[in-house]
């Protein structure tokens, strides 16, 4: 069996619980791969087009559905190394939405940023690939220990925040 027919073969055996695709597989007399991959294509396809603003849609459904489907099923496992790597991933997935909420006039002309979001989301998400890991601990740790886990500057950064408080409470009750 070669490389090509034993990758749609898994394809088959990993949608065989989906009836919709049963009842292509019977009407159309093709295996369920095809209309997998087809699927697929014809997604890849529309978020790279973006007419009409659909590629930030179906970038940003990607970004959700496909770690929210890992992300049930690690609620279902005993482990706790599916849970840390899907964290992982919301923080990360977290992160990058704050910084595009920013910049977003900027992303926008960008030619096919839509299609290389949901390219760089999947690449996050997969568990083969374990992007999250590699952006958390490039990027966002460092950040993380100098300005979240570094109680110097939090117990300063909360003691500033408690100050002003106190000093908006007390104006208002005079």
């Amino acid at each position: 069996m070669s490389q090509v027919q034993q990758f749609l073969s898994n394809i088959d055996k990993q949608f065989s619980k989906i009836g919709i695709l049963d009842e292509f597989e019977s009407k159309a007399k093709l295996p369920r791969s095809y209309a997998v991959l087809g699927g697929a294509s014809l997604y890849g396809f529309l978020v790279f087009l973006n007419i009409g603003g659909i590629g930030q849609l179906l970038s940003n459904i990607a970004g959700f559905v496909v770690p929210g489907y890992y992300s049930l099923k690690a609620l279902e496992t005993t482990g706790t190394k599916d849970d840390t790597e899907l964290l992982t991933y919301w923080v990360v997935f977290a992160f990058l939405n704050v910084i595009e909420f920013w910049s977003k006039a900027i992303l926008y002309w960008i030619p096919l940023y839509w299609f290389v979001k949901t390219i760089f989301l999947l690449w996050l998400v997969l568990p083969a690939t374990k992007g999250s890991a590699v952006v958390y601990k490039s990027v966002i740790q460092p950040l993380a220990q100098k300005y979240v886990t570094n109680n110097n500057v939090s117990d300063d950064l909360l003691n500033k925040v408690n100050e002003a408080a106190k000093a908006t409470s007390t104006g208002f009750e005079k």
